[in-house]
């Protein structure tokens, strides 16, 4: 038999995003609604990036993620065929540089509490970089408020996160927020969602 097989990827699946994108959604439309291009940074299995990407016409949407895990977005994106969906960039928030240089909107859901505060840190070292002034910075997830757990099942997630890396966890808002400050970016929405998480939203200074 002549010819090779093509071997297609499967698209990975995460109930967590598929149960939030919608909650998230609406934040975005309005949050994102004067913006054109956005940078994801960990888009994981990539179901935020199609999915946003088909209801926000208007953005030009820049999935990024561990290189491991770029087949897995792109199988998403080429089953969603969208034309504002770029081929995900290989993108780690410990690289010297990254592969964007201009974009006036970042969005990140669900990273902070697993990598280091370091990570952190360098996570916000590069988003001063690449953020145009006046752009915008969106996080998702789950944060203390005056070093207290917002809930029971917080408190058990912070728990189980530090079993599995005693420098991860849920971090504190006021920590994040000067750590934002510090990078240049403003504080604009502190909003609550679904499921003891937030959503936290920054614009960057006029430069």
């Amino acid at each position: 038999m002549n010819g090779s097989t093509q071997i297609i990827p499967m698209k990975p699946y995460a109930e967590s995003s598929e149960k939030n994108k919608e909650p998230i959604l609406v934040i975005l439309k309005e949050i994102f609604a004067r913006r054109k291009r956005v940078l994801e940074i960990a888009s994981g299995t990539g179901q935020h990036a199609v999915h946003f990407a088909r209801e926000l016409r208007h953005l030009i949407w820049q999935p990024s993620e561990l290189p491991q895990h770029l087949a897995g977005i792109q199988a998403w994106v080429d089953e969603a065929q969208l034309p504002n969906v770029i081929e995900p960039l290989a993108l780690d928030v410990n690289d010297t540089n990254w592969p964007v240089t201009s974009v006036d909107a970042i969005f990140n859901a669900n990273t902070v509490h697993i990598i280091s505060w370091q990570e952190v840190e360098r996570m916000f070292w590069h988003i001063n970089r690449v953020i145009d002034p006046g752009g915008c910075v969106c996080f998702y997830g789950p944060y203390n408020y005056g070093g207290n757990f917002t809930s029971e099942s917080n408190a058990r997630f912070d728990a189980w996160l530090k079993s599995r890396n005693p420098n991860s966890g849920v971090r504190d808002f006021e920590a994040m927020n000067d750590l934002a400050n510090y990078y240049g970016l403003s504080l604009k929405h502190d909003i609550e969602m679904p499921s003891n998480n937030r959503i936290l939203a920054w614009e960057m200074f006029d430069r």
